[in-house]
């Protein structure tokens, strides 16, 4: 492995230092401006950004939430101009990524794991028809 090159298994492949700092950053300005506009808009509540994940020219960035329902993707995307002018105007980056906002598909499989293994703990109760 190269010199100063750290690999990072993230959602979209390997990432090198400046793409993780990148991503963490913008999980940071879009966390907190996503908490300011909840207060104004219901709809935008209960939302947990898990990762950004932003593309190597940095023109698209993918937000994973924690849930995503209907209401909250509309809003979101209503949003999504004030989110990419808040990131335009607190970090100093070549360009303001276009967000894409999706629910993170680790949340939900380990939500299937954990219903699995709640199953497997409390199998359900067969009815003796003998």
């Amino acid at each position: 492995m190269s010199r100063g090159r750290q690999p990072f298994p993230a959602h979209g492949g390997a990432r090198y230092a400046r793409s993780l700092r990148i991503n963490q950053v913008l999980r940071e300005v879009l966390a907190e401006e996503l908490e300011r506009l909840s207060d104004a808009d219901e709809r935008l509540r209960l939302l947990t950004i898990t990762s950004v994940d932003t593309a190597p020219d940095l023109r698209t960035a993918t937000v994973y939430l924690s849930t995503l329902g209907p209401e909250a993707a509309e809003a979101l995307e209503e949003r999504r101009p004030q989110l990419q002018r808040t990131i335009g105007s607190e970090m100093r980056i070549k360009r303001t990524p276009r967000l894409a906002f999706i629910a993170d598909p680790a949340v939900q499989s380990g939500a299937a794991v954990e219903e699995v293994l709640r199953r497997l703990k409390h199998p359900p109760e067969e009815a003796d028809d003998r």
